[in-house]
């Protein structure tokens, strides 16, 4: 099989839904880096989740 034609629009995706997520987890105060969780079913769901409902480094009051 040729998985050519199929590995650079996918790279292309996950480039594009990276930046944005990589972005607002940084804003967050979380570790930019769960934005590459994005990219895998299921566990981009648990970090969905994960953010969603924890409380935010960036709103806690010091």
């Amino acid at each position: 099989m040729n998985y050519g034609g199929f590995i650079l629009p996918y790279s292309i995706v996950c480039v594009l839904v990276i930046i944005p997520f990589w972005k607002i987890f940084e804003k967050a105060g979380f570790s930019p880096y769960l934005s590459l969780f994005t990219i895998f079913p299921i566990i981009n769901l648990v970090t969905l989740y994960f953010v969603a409902f924890s409380d935010w480094p960036s709103n806690r009051l010091t």
